[in-house]
């Protein structure tokens, strides 16, 4: 059984659905005080109320909306992300530009923001929700995967910057994860490799995986819960792929 949680404050960005939901539940029922940011204002709300949480509306493609957000932390969860499909010349600059902002300029900020409350402490947990586009490519996604490897290396550099403060960094790299990032994605996906929606899970999320089912947010969470505890505080820098066997081929 990992440390309780107890006392500390949590960070949680896309906390409103998904892997960011999951991530708050679980570290509010591990005992921290969870602060959960989310650009969907209802969604906020709801899980703000299940859990206790304490809820943040904001969009964070925009720089200025970091100021906004809680500094004394003890636990950052940086898993806010969206996608876009399409092949490099289809490719819309300002989605690849706002893509690249939110999921690696905003962990950056958060970061710079975060680390000295926890430099202070002498203890702090970085958790970036990666995912094996973090470490393997695929068509259409050329700036997911190039935001997903940015902050792959930003991760590394907060471990080898935060050793001597206590503070850990690393990466958590789900395969498919039952989320609406992914289920949206099916449409989009069917269209840009000419199959039926119906083939999509099966040809798409599932053909390089050897367990074959999307991965749950939960599964994905707890493996967050693990990184933020005591036990953990020899592993950092690490990338952990949590991905069926995806990048065991």
């Amino acid at each position: 059984m990992t440390s309780s949680l107890h006392g500390r404050n949590a960070l949680v960005t896309g906390g409103g659905s998904g892997i960011g939901r999951a991530c708050v539940r679980v570290l509010g029922a591990a005992g921290a005080k969870v602060h959960l940011v989310d650009v969907d204002p209802a969604a906020a709300a709801a899980v703000a109320e299940e859990t206790g949480a304490l809820a943040h509306v904001a969009d964070l493609t925009d720089p200025a909306a970091v100021e906004g957000l809680p500094a004394d932390v003890d636990i950052l969860v940086n898993n806010a992300g969206i996608q876009h499909i399409a092949p490099i010349p289809d490719f819309p600059p300002e989605t690849f530009a706002a893509i690249q902002q939110l999921m690696v300029t905003t962990p950056f900020l958060l970061m710079r923001r975060c680390l000295p409350a926890m430099y202070a402490r002498g203890w702090g947990r970085i958790v970036n929700i990666s995912s094996v586009h973090g470490l393997r490519a695929s068509p259409h996604k050329a700036a997911y995967v190039a935001a997903k490897h940015g902050l792959e290396g930003l991760s590394k550099v907060a471990a080898l910057e935060g050793a001597a403060h206590g503070v850990t960094s690393n990466c958590v790299d789900p395969g498919y994860v039952r989320t609406a990032l992914v289920e949206n994605q099916i449409a989009d996906q069917a269209r840009s490799r000419g199959i039926a929606e119906r083939d999509v899970v099966d040809e798409v999320f599932l053909s390089r995986t050897a367990v074959k089912r999307l991965i749950e947010p939960e599964e994905v969470a707890a493996l967050v819960r693990w990184l933020c505890g005591d036990d953990a505080g020899y592993l950092t820098g690490a990338s952990i792929p949590v991905d069926g066997g995806w990048t065991a081929g």
